[in-house]
């Protein structure tokens, strides 16, 4: 079923075109991402769809009976209210039905309705038909759906009576969400419904849209929620948009496979046009040609002529670069308790950071991962324990609210004012690799956009040419070109990088170890995110393995010792076994990897190419094989040893 079609939409502000012609079309259960570039249009369409603004052009048409729920960006709910009772706003309806169906009970309990059955059989009919409708309208489990929306919010450690004026912006902006949630539209309008949600609130947040009965238009700068949500993509570019049917990768293949086709016939067409053009020039004034000259004339006046193929936008385009080496050795953290003065966030925190590291600090919201960056740079006193940087170690720092850009400056004087020895073309240049450009260097900082304050906040960064950088959210704000531009430059900074992210594909590009924050301590895990919550995943299952085995032991204890001896016994024996078939396999391959290194050194190999490009691919599949049986070992051989 179709709930809404957008057709020939368009939309200016004064004489700047923000919208042209655009086609949408939503139909039950469609999930669909928006995407382009900040500034392109996309939130100013979902407030056209929504009707909370006017266009200049074009239709929009839904049945009356279907509804829209609309959350725009960072909207958060401003009420006196309790948690609770906020959220059973959504329900008045059930809630009306429920306190009818008691004064019917009571009724019906009344003796003297009672003893009269016609009255009474009146009142019962009543009562059946509307225990019917509450039933089947959700009257039995709204509670229930209000905590599990509650709980995935991650409100779930809350007082429910707690006033929503009292809470922080972050959590008003979830709780927010969470009541569009519950009401449940036939559409669901969803602008950046990420910002303020940590890992483990994006992951529920998923299964929930995508269990949804309804249809879902989104605006997200995160490409693992739009892959995991949507099935199809309309992205606005140049005040246009198109569809692309799949998640957001497939619209990346689909977007480029097009570009090369249609550029590729573009050239083929301007090859035939210059073939033709240069018949005509050379054949049309011989009368023996002539004709001929005259019918490919003809034909080239019928041809629809291409255009060339539009790419990509203007991209930012930048480096991170450093002025001298640190030490192998770049900061030691020991026994480290961070907080403020009204109370402690986090304790026992101990890591190492080395030469080129780069560093995801994960965790919930509200463990202190921003505070432990604050006591890093000085803006926050440890609370115990203490911390060191290595030699020669000099660190530039991205703030996730960009605290420091609230001046009246322009753009331009924002980074010449700090470096007052370059040339004003010279600054110009920088900020024209961050999109800056023109006139765009002389608006002041106060009146820029989130995303360009963002840029901001990055050019300034590069300047520094730090060898460490503490980054704070630094995707926050950022559009997808952006954010891979972004992936790039840290991906090749020859630095190190501790840095805090919710952008699960950022964090598995640039992340060479992660660091789990809990409010006891830290767990390292080397790898990148997938590598992370592989091993996450399967800790949890060891421990419920583990769990589930003692307690078996323990419901056998109850029966002999002598069992619970046998079964602990049996456990160890199939370690045991398992140690045993591990380091037969790591034997094997490590003796494949001397052999495969053997060969990397052989002249006929060394000079074959395509020979050398799979020896090298085999040796580094053997290789992460070896680390993954290595560590498996180790983990056994420490259970035994307990």
């Amino acid at each position: 079923m179709i709930l809404l079609q957008v057709n020939q939409i368009t939309k200016s502000f004064g004489a700047e075109v923000i919208l042209s012609n655009i086609k949408l079309e939503i139909q039950t259960r469609d999930r669909i991402a928006l995407v382009g570039r900040n500034g392109a249009g996309k939130s100013t369409l979902l407030k056209i769809i929504s009707g909370q603004m006017s266009y200049d052009s074009g239709e929009i048409t839904k049945p009356k009976e279907v509804l829209m729920g609309y959350l725009a960006q960072n909207t958060g709910l401003e009420s006196d209210r309790t948690i609770w009772d906020e959220m059973l706003l959504v329900f008045q309806t059930l809630l009306q039905q429920e306190t009818k169906l008691r004064e019917l009970e009571q009724k019906m309990a009344d003796p003297t309705v009672y003893e009269n059955a016609e009255v009474y059989q009146r009142i019962l009919k009543e009562y059946d038909e509307l225990q019917v409708l509450f039933k089947d309208s959700g009257g039995y489990q709204y509670e229930a759906d209000i905590r599990s929306v509650l709980h995935g919010l991650n409100f779930q450690d809350f007082d429910y009576r707690t006033k929503i004026s009292t809470l922080s912006g972050g959590q008003k902006t979830r709780l927010a969400l969470g009541k569009l949630l519950l009401s449940k539209p036939d559409i669901l309008i969803l602008d950046e419904p990420t910002n303020h949600l940590d890992i483990d609130t994006l992951s529920w947040l998923e299964q929930y849209l995508q269990g949804y009965d309804g249809a879902v238009l989104i605006v997200s700068h995160d490409r693992y929620f739009l892959d995991k949500v949507v099935n199809q993509v309309y992205e606005i570019s140049r005040n246009a948009s198109k569809k692309y049917i799949g998640n957001y990768s497939k619209f990346l293949q689909y977007k480029a496979e097009n570009y090369e086709k249609d550029l590729k016939q573009f050239e083929r067409q301007q090859q035939e046009v210059a073939k033709l053009q240069d018949f005509i020039q050379r054949n049309i004034a011989r009368a023996s040609t002539t004709k001929m000259a005259q019918s490919r004339r003809k034909k080239l006046e019928k041809m629809d002529l291409m255009d060339r193929p539009q790419g990509d936008e203007k991209s930012a385009n930048f480096s991170f670069s450093i002025d001298r080496q640190s030490g192998n050795d770049v900061l030691k953290v020991d026994n480290l308790s961070i907080g403020y003065d009204d109370g402690l966030i986090s304790k026992g925190l101990s890591f190492n950071v080395q030469k080129t590291d780069s560093i995801a600090l994960v965790g919930p919201n509200g463990v202190g991962k921003s505070t432990l960056l604050k006591t890093l740079i000085g803006r926050l006193t440890p609370l115990h324990g203490n911390f060191s940087f290595g030699s020669n170690v000099s660190i530039g720092y991205y703030d996730q609210e960009q605290a420091e850009l609230s001046s009246n400056k322009t753009v331009l004087n924002e980074l010449w004012d700090e470096y007052p020895m370059k040339n004003e073309k010279e600054i110009r240049t920088i900020l024209g690799n961050f999109l800056f450009s023109g006139e765009d260097v002389l608006k002041p900082v106060t009146a820029l956009s989130g995303g360009e304050k963002a840029r901001l906040a990055l050019s300034k960064l590069m300047m520094q040419k730090a060898n460490l950088l503490i980054l704070d959210e630094p995707t926050n704000h950022l559009d997808l070109d952006s954010k891979e531009v972004l992936e790039n430059a840290l991906i090749d900074y020859p630095g190190t990088i501790i840095f805090v992210s919710h952008d699960r594909y950022f964090i598995n590009r640039i992340t060479t170890k992660v660091l789990e924050l809990s409010t006891n301590g830290i767990t390292e895990f080397l790898g990148d995110y997938d590598y992370y919550i592989q091993k996450k995943q399967e800790m949890l299952e060891l421990a419920e393995l583990e769990d589930n085995k003692v307690d078996n032991i323990v419901e056998q204890s109850n029966k002999s010792s002598f069992k619970i001896d046998k079964e602990a016994k049996k456990l160890e024996r199939q370690r045991k076994r398992r140690v045993e078939e591990l380091e037969g396999q790591m034997e094997e391959i490590e003796g494949e990897i001397e052999e495969l290194e053997a060969k990397l050194v052989d002249p006929d190999v060394f000079q074959d190419h395509e020979q050398l490009q799979e020896i090298t691919s085999k040796l580094e599949t053997a290789k992460e094989k070896l680390e993954e049986l290595m560590e498996e070992w180790a983990e056994l051989e420490e259970l035994l040893q307990t």
